[in-house]
């Protein structure tokens, strides 16, 4: 073999045992911020156990302080009692690649379903409808969140049968998925959980119901400000993937982008399926999206997630 074909021979399987020695240490790198991430956030909650409170630690009746309202109180009402699990829903999950899907109007027209269905599990925000745009925001869904709010604005605080029947149809497409409602945060909800959990008992929906732990979301900002994020109150996207980082390898976010102008200026509505505003930087804001957002991205620069802002292929 000539001489100079050896030298190149040698100085090309050189380079590519360098290239995998790099690509070797940047994910044992990936690995390590993930799992020291892990680490740090364990040190505040554990996921497992805050995401629901139990059945076994409260009996109907009991005095519940709201989180944001100390001074207002509730009482765990028989209907709730019933619907508590009496183990986490999480308890022993694992997955290998999970989606969050926030729900930006950054998803319209971004063929993301196939994509966002494909991941093992899927986490959804505030009961958003999939059905008119699955082609974008897929169909599965593994875990979806419901702030009391959402039975007032998504379903006109069940007035009506029609109401009822349509807030129903959406539970029942659930099929056996966790719903999620923070029943404990603030004062004024209370009526909108109890005529939910009133439907969810009289029609046997098969979904399994969660309800925070008292101590979640000031866990889960204490995470953050150790790490110098100056957020008020997390939003539902931040406290869901604070908690995915306990079950899942690999976190994928779709729908996050809280800006009215997408990057080639074109206007984005605040969720892509409705029409309200929002005043992203306004200072009456509970939440500071913009901050979150920055810290996703340099998270997602880091490795530590995915961020999904643009079109996808739509094969998936």
């Amino acid at each position: 073999m000539p001489l100079v074909f050896r030298t190149l021979l040698f100085g090309f399987v050189t380079l590519l045992v360098v290239l995998l020695i790099i690509d070797d240490i940047a994910e044992v790198e990936e690995e390590t911020r993930e799992g020291e991430m892990m680490k740090n956030i364990l040190r505040f909650l554990d996921p497992e156990r805050d995401i629901s409170i139990l059945k076994g630690t409260l009996k109907p009746g009991d005095i519940i302080h709201y989180v944001f309202d100390r001074h207002s109180t509730t009482n765990i009402s028989e209907n709730l009692y019933r619907l508590l699990p009496t183990v986490s829903p999480m308890k022993n999950q694992h997955y290998r690649r999970c989606a969050i899907v926030g729900n930006s109007g950054i998803l319209l027209n971004s063929s993301c379903g196939p994509e966002i269905d494909s991941h093992d599990f899927v986490i959804r925000c505030n009961l958003a409808p999939v059905e008119e745009y699955f082609q974008d925001v897929g169909w599965r869904t593994n875990l979806v969140t419901m702030n009391p709010s959402v039975v007032q604005r998504a379903f006109q605080d069940l007035v009506t049968n029609e109401w009822k029947e349509r807030f129903l149809r959406r539970l029942r497409s659930l099929s056996g998925s966790v719903l999620w409602i923070p029943a404990f945060m603030a004062k004024g909800g209370e009526e909108r959980v109890e005529w939910a959990l009133r439907l969810i008992l009289l029609h046997t929906v098969d979904i399994r119901t969660a309800f925070p732990s008292l101590r979640l979301l000031h866990a889960v900002r204490g995470y953050w400000l150790t790490n110098n994020v100056h957020i008020k109150r997390p939003t539902t996207g931040l406290l869901m993937y604070t908690m995915a980082t306990r079950f899942c390898e690999e976190i994928h976010l779709y729908g996050f982008w809280p800006f009215s102008l997408d990057p080639q200026g074109k206007p984005v509505k605040y969720h892509y399926y409705d029409t309200l505003k929002y005043e992203y930087t306004s200072s009456s804001s509970p939440h500071t999206m913009p901050l979150e957002f920055r810290t996703l991205s340099t998270l997602h620069r880091q490795g530590a997630l995915r961020l999904h802002t643009g079109v996808c292929d739509g094969s998936t």
